[in-house]
């Protein structure tokens, strides 16, 4: 894309991700000459690949259910999404253009499961508004003077401006241009940031059972973790075995607190119900009816009718019931095994994946620091702050995406009009 010729800009938006996006436009849609700058070759190359390459939009679930995913943080969004929230986002997608279809457990996604529809979408909206866009062209520094923000720094030269809206992303999937790059920036504006570390990630597992089983995709799980031998948290849904260890929407919604423990030291276990349904004495009742029914098979036969025919050989190891053995001939001993690894199957985690496998940066900037009104820095006139540079993040359903598109929303609307400040 051809550079802009300006100098002067009254907004200027760090990063075209999908806070920068809502920002830019938004920005100049309330009358501010608005310049966008992407240091990556595209815009929303991260936003292109979410929700596995189909954009989980937002989720249609009520506010404080939605707040909720998030955790100590999410009282921050309060303010956010009562100005912009899920039905809002999705009118005004609706009327660019798009198609949505709403799925299990609220998800919405465009009708065409194409990610890079929404990115196009966007992109042409900002341009329709009025936003001078500039791609290939990183930030460097922030200019300000007496506390108050004057300009930037790209490409070595400087581009003065009343209004910053920093949303460059956090430092998942660093190949998109999410490598980090606005933390230092915020915090030559004064502000502090929450360590980060790696949220919605896969985790690593001990030994080689997960690799035995690699690619195998189970669904309606319960997987409950265990800290230092105590039940902390549970999830319930689709779990997906890796050469490394464990993945899938419910490994993911646990990971975020799974890497805190790990990081302060404790001991995280993982442990697979792989019979939800059935409690222990029903379990129990199920296998002596079966057994009695099927006496004559052999116990992979039998067993593959309770679990997938992957999951055969690392049953049978842990059990110790021989390949051989008859439904008939199991004893009590056995058949109590075989219920307590169908209703325990235990994973010891010692470790995560690197931020090029995490879905979301946990940790970022401060929120004490950032009028939730308004999204402008406490620290520094005329700065606002969007989107995952910002400590806040949830689990997996379209409630990070949400919260990117609303403080862009407020970012954007604020920075266009008089300072709050």
């Amino acid at each position: 894309m051809a550079q802009s010729e300006m100098a002067t800009a009254k907004v200027i938006v760090i990063g075209g991700g999908p806070a920068g996006l809502m920002a830019a436009g938004q920005a100049a849609l309330h009358g501010a000459d608005t310049l966008l700058l992407e240091k990556m070759p595209r815009l929303g190359m991260k936003l292109c690949i979410t929700g596995k390459g189909r954009c989980n939009l937002t989720n249609t679930c009520e506010v404080a259910e939605f707040i909720g995913h998030f955790g100590k943080n999410g009282r921050f969004l309060r303010q956010a999404f009562a100005r912009f929230f899920n039905n809002d986002l999705l009118d005004f997608l609706t009327e660019l253009g798009l198609k949505i279809v709403k799925e299990r457990g609220g998800r919405v996604f465009p009708a065409s499961g194409k990610a890079p529809e929404v990115q196009q979408l966007l992109r042409l909206w900002c341009k329709k508004c009025g936003v001078k866009i500039e791609s290939s062209a990183p930030v460097t520094k922030l200019l300000i003077t007496d506390n108050q923000v004057t300009g930037v720094v790209s490409k070595g030269r400087t581009i003065s401006c009343e209004r910053i809206i920093l949303a460059t992303g956090g430092a998942s999937y660093p190949a998109t241009g999410s490598t980090g790059d606005g933390y230092p920036l915020a915090e030559s504006a004064g502000h502090t940031t929450i360590p980060i570390r790696q949220g919605l990630v896969p985790l690593e597992t001990a030994g080689k059972e997960a690799g035995r089983m690699a690619e195998l995709n189970l669904r309606n799980i319960k997987v409950r973790m265990f800290v230092d031998n105590k039940k902390k948290k549970e999830a319930f849904g689709e779990v997906v075995f890796t050469p490394f260890g464990l993945t899938g929407p419910t490994i993911l919604t646990l990971s975020g607190d799974a890497v805190d423990y790990l990081r302060a030291g404790h001991r995280v276990e993982l442990a697979l119900d792989l019979k939800p349904a059935l409690d222990g004495r029903k379990l129990e009742a199920r296998l002596l009816r079966d057994i009695d029914s099927r006496g004559k098979e052999e116990i992979t036969s039998f067993l593959r009718g309770l679990i997938p025919r992957q999951m055969i050989p690392v049953c049978l190891d842990h059990t110790k019931i021989p390949t051989e053995r008859r439904v008939c001939d199991i004893s009590a001993k056995e058949r109590k095994a075989l219920r307590g690894w169908l209703k325990d199957l235990r994973f010891n985690v010692t470790g995560y994946r690197p931020f090029s496998e995490a879905i979301i940066t946990a940790g970022g900037i401060n929120t004490k620091e950032i009028d939730p009104k308004t999204m402008e820095s406490k620290k520094t006139k005329g700065l606002f702050i969007a989107g995952e540079l910002l400590d806040i993040q949830a689990d997996t359903g379209g409630f990070n995406l949400q919260a990117a598109f609303s403080t862009g929303w407020l970012a954007g609307r604020n920075a266009a009009g008089p300072s709050s400040q």
